[in-house]
């Protein structure tokens, strides 16, 4: 098999941390409505780390542009 270029690796990692931003936004806001903390806290933390890995799958695939483009 070959290897995931960094451009597939950082799609892979943005299409994650999107999906856990809207995962925690849920969870968010149901701890909101239901007035449990934990909850809440546990969105507010998936939206961090979803936030995160949509930052990494964005650096990887500049990373690859730059250096595509310098080649």
């Amino acid at each position: 098999m070959k290897p995931k270029t960094l451009t597939q690796k950082g799609i892979a990692h943005s299409a994650s941390g999107k999906r856990n931003i809207k995962k925690g936004q849920v969870e968010d806001a149901l701890g909101a409505i239901a007035g449990d903390a934990g909850l809440q806290l546990r969105g507010k933390i998936k939206q961090a780390k979803g936030k995160l890995q949509d930052g990494v799958g964005k650096i990887e695939r500049k990373i690859e542009r730059m250096v595509d483009h310098n080649s």
